[in-house]
């Protein structure tokens, strides 16, 4: 099985920034995709950001988000500029990983972290 954590989240002033952290453990063979999405009570989760062949952003975050990964660490990471409240959400994180060599493709998510911006 694979565990999947984030870390990172709280409250932040209009214009501040941080730092979202996920790592995966247990057994992993191979991680492919990692993406950020994020979600509000009553809304349809958002994809924010993925790294894959390619990084991409939603619109609303290009410019003020970095993704980033650390592959040997089984991590991902989201730095979180110029934040406004409308950025306030649950955050998570999802790997596509393998468990062994050859075996299926997985999509693990983590429990979430709230990221709250105050104006």
């Amino acid at each position: 099985q694979v565990q999947v954590v984030e870390s990172g989240g709280g409250l932040v002033q209009l214009g501040g920034s941080l730092t979202l952290s996920c790592a995966a453990s247990g057994s992993i063979f191979s991680i492919s995709t990692m993406e950020w999405y994020r979600q509000a009570p009553g809304r349809e989760r958002e994809l924010v950001a993925s790294s894959g062949g390619s990084t991409n952003y939603v619109d609303s975050v290009r410019g003020r988000f970095t993704i980033s990964r650390d592959n040997a660490k089984h991590a991902l990471y989201l730095q979180m500029n110029s934040l406004k409240p409308e950025d306030t959400d649950v955050y998570y994180c999802k790997f596509a990983d393998q468990t062994r060599s050859w075996g299926p493709w997985s999509a693990d998510w983590g429990q979430g972290t709230q990221v709250t911006v105050s104006s």
